[in-house]
């Protein structure tokens, strides 16, 4: 049959030394005790014997001695010498203080439970059931002497003497057990509130150096805690410290409405939205949240639960992407300038002189096809060498303010006169004194590419095409690119902004692409939407492009682009 067994482990020393101070600090009121016993016998003019008062006075001065120079360090459990200044003077003191007393009207065995329960909490299994086995034999001892003196029943007195030895040991095995729990809670406690702190201090860390921003909030949209990166996010009215409302700041407003979100569905939301600063540029984000809950194992059902939400910053991602993209296209760059360019000009050049050659009309109908074919080649790979000069600009481009409608006729007006007869549609500019920051020549840039797109798509009426500009009593200033092509299909849509992305086999699907880069860079956004226009003929639907400008106060400025893009 399997048996249990108790295994003896040592109490840990750090947390019994308030324990083992304690117990030497009893020893001290004991044996003060017990000297002033002896000396209120002496005032009341009761029999002392000598011995009785001497033994009580070197008590108090060994038991003072241990607790003013042991105190430092627990002795070590297992037994041994080193319990003889504590455990040993008790034992010895008591079985004196009991021999000495004649009249027999004072017991002084009570006093054994001192040193049993120091052995039980301090020492170890065997230490306590060994002191509690020499007390019980002293008790028997004094039984038998008391016996040999014949006074009273001895078969009583050993009975008695029996019971409180079988009490001393369950005595003694209750309070190691205990020591022993509590030594485990400790340890237990100790490792935990370590692993608390260390999870702690490396969550400050993460918390501090990770690049995406984190919030934590409450039911009232009080943030408790935000992350460096969170602040930066949230823009200059982020305070640094905590806490602080989302509520009061008005470009806050889609955060507080998504966490409000959560907490009343109780469930993860995740959205992109817009921060927009007065007087500076959309901040994009993309935003998750989650809800803390109370641990049912804590007993914190009441707790209140928080909204941690997990700011990403849309600029960042996009540019991660791009970074990917535009290196694999620096490759294909480098691929096209030197293996397709050089070949299509050797094309293109024999092409020619065969076609001076040449008389009959199917021989001349083929070059033709030969010649176009190759143009188109050589607009495609011109297109994506064009990329590499886009994204040398963006980085080198100065700043610069300009007048919107000013510059936006102008372009209006150098895109037609390439081709009046086929570049027709309606101006309008309604933006008036409106000043951008933007540079004129990326401005042209982008304008050309829309109205390419919006020609190569509209429809035979002369408002087919729009060009317009607007500026808002709240400063917001646009531009739109309306033609009244086809709607496009979602598929499309979704990739309209992507590098080589084109619903059509002869594009090379750059065009929009560059127009997104250059927004961009100068702090405006461009978005496409289908929309209504009022024509002279009717109510027309219609694809628009529209470009959202940072408007500005400052006053116009020439450009000085010193290297301009080449269409």
């Amino acid at each position: 049959m399997p048996t249990s067994t108790v295994t003896e482990q040592p109490p840990g020393r750090p947390p019994f030394q308030r324990l083992w101070k304690a117990f030497l600090t009893a020893r001290v009121m004991v044996a003060q005790a017990l000297l002033l016993l002896q000396l209120l016998g002496m005032v009341l003019n009761q029999a002392i014997e000598p011995a009785l008062l001497a033994t009580s006075f070197g008590y108090l001065i060994a038991a003072t001695l241990l607790r003013v120079f042991g105190a430092g360090t627990p002795p070590d459990p297992r037994p041994g010498i080193q319990w003889l200044p504590s455990i040993g003077v008790d034992i010895a003191l008591v079985g004196l203080l009991q021999v000495l007393q004649q009249s027999g009207s004072m017991n002084f065995t009570p006093l054994f439970g001192l040193p049993i329960l120091m052995a039980g909490v301090l020492g170890t299994l065997t230490l306590a059931l060994g002191t509690t086995a020499g007390v019980t034999l002293l008790l028997l001892a004094w039984a038998w002497w008391l016996g040999s003196q014949g006074g009273g029943d001895a078969t009583q007195r050993y009975l008695q003497t029996a019971v409180t030895g079988t009490g001393y040991f369950l005595v003694a095995y209750l309070v190691h057990l205990l020591a022993a729990r509590l030594t485990s809670e400790q340890q237990m406690a100790r490792r935990s509130q370590m692993d608390a702190r260390t999870q702690t201090a490396v969550s400050a860390l993460v918390m501090q150096h990770v690049a995406d921003g984190v919030l934590v909030l409450d039911h009232q949209g009080q943030v408790r805690l935000a992350n460096p990166a969170a602040l930066l996010l949230l823009g200059p009215a982020a305070k640094t410290s905590t806490p602080f409302a989302l509520e009061h700041t008005p470009a806050w407003k889609p955060l507080m409405d998504l966490a409000r979100q959560t907490f009343r569905q109780e469930q993860p939301q995740h959205a992109d939205v817009n921060i927009l600063h007065e007087g500076q540029s959309p901040m994009g984000l993309r935003i998750r949240t989650w809800l803390t809950r109370a641990q049912p194992a804590s007993g914190a059902s009441d707790e209140e639960p928080l909204c941690v939400m997990f700011l990403h910053d849309l600029r960042e991602m996009e540019a991660r992407l791009r970074t990917e993209k535009l290196a694999a296209m620096g490759r294909m760059s480098a691929a096209v300038a030197h293996e397709i360019r050089n070949p299509l000009a050797a094309i293109v050049q024999a092409n020619e002189l065969l076609d001076e050659d040449l008389s009959d009309p199917g021989h001349k109908r083929l070059a033709h096809m030969v010649r176009q074919n190759a143009e188109r080649l050589v607009r495609i790979s011109e297109d994506v060498l064009d990329i590499a000069r886009v994204q040398h600009q963006i980085g080198h481009a100065p700043s610069s303010t300009l007048a919107l409608d000013a510059t936006v006729l102008q372009a209006w007006n150098d895109w037609q006169a390439h081709d009046p007869a086929r570049r027709q549609g309606c101006l309008e500019l309604n933006a008036g004194t409106a000043q951008v920051e933007f540079d004129a020549e990326h401005l042209r840039r982008v304008l050309v590419n829309l109205l390419d797109n919006a020609l190569r798509y509209m429809g035979q009426e002369p408002d087919s095409l729009c060009l317009s500009t607007s500026a808002t009593a709240a400063g917001q200033v646009k531009l739109q690119v309306w033609s009244d092509g086809a709607p496009l299909d979602k598929s499309v849509e979704r990739h309209l902004f992507e590098p080589f992305f084109s619903s059509e086999s002869r594009s090379s699907g750059l065009g929009l692409y560059i127009c997104r880069q250059l927004c961009q860079r100068h702090g405006a956004a461009i978005a496409y939407q289908r929309a209504n226009r009022a024509l002279a003929h009717g109510t027309v639907a219609g694809n628009a492009f529209s470009v959202t400008f940072r408007s500005t106060t400052r006053p116009a400025e020439s450009s000085s682009l010193f290297d301009t893009i080449v269409v």
